[in-house]
């Protein structure tokens, strides 16, 4: 399985003004560090945490349809399936009625269910299925304690900026990050 992001996120959950607050800096001079950690900040806790903080479109392509017909997107949270396109044998794309879907979008993962799938004719990747996951589309819609453990790593990656490249970001986990958002981690055994 393989997701694609097909929108990125229209914002950032935290705002330069909260950054710069928690920064407790004052001027416009490092106002693009700070943007852009932000941004790394959001990507890493994505990647930790497999959820989308801000509403973003993604495609999850699959080789073949589930055994027991549910589908599981490890991405959320999921809010609306916009799509689902199968492949015949010579590449030739079909949409798949989402009349009668289910969809659990709040489950981790969530869950789709379609009713009569039609048969595959692609070996690789004859599945795409589109959709939107995210709180919302601003920070508010975000949980705080996601947005505290983002403020601690802007934090701690600002303090070493001169010692670490933004490319190579980011360098440190602060103390504490791990405890805020294992209760939003999927671990598996």
């Amino acid at each position: 399985m393989t997701y694609i992001q097909t929108i990125p996120p229209a914002a950032e959950p935290l705002t330069l003004v909260e950054a710069k607050a928690h920064l407790r800096v004052d001027g416009a001079d490092e106002d693009a560090l700070i943007a852009a950690l932000v941004t790394v900040a959001r990507e890493h806790i994505e990647r930790e945490t497999g959820l989308a903080l801000i509403t973003q479109g993604f495609r999850l392509c699959l080789d073949d349809w589930p055994r027991d017909g549910v589908i599981q997107i490890v991405r959320g949270p999921v809010r609306e399936v916009t799509g689902v396109i199968v492949y015949d044998g010579e590449g030739d794309p079909a949409a798949v009625s989402l009349t009668d879907h289910l969809l659990d979008g709040e489950a981790r993962p969530a869950r789709l269910w379609l009713r009569d799938p039609p048969a595959l004719g692609r070996e690789l990747n004859g599945i795409e299925i589109d959709f939107t996951a995210g709180y919302g589309a601003s920070g508010a819609d975000v949980p705080d304690t996601l947005k505290r453990a983002m403020l601690l790593h802007v934090a701690v990656m600002f303090a070493v900026r001169g010692a670490i490249a933004l490319d190579s970001q980011p360098a440190a986990i602060p103390p504490g990050y791990e405890r805020l958002i294992a209760p939003f981690c999927r671990r598996g055994l």
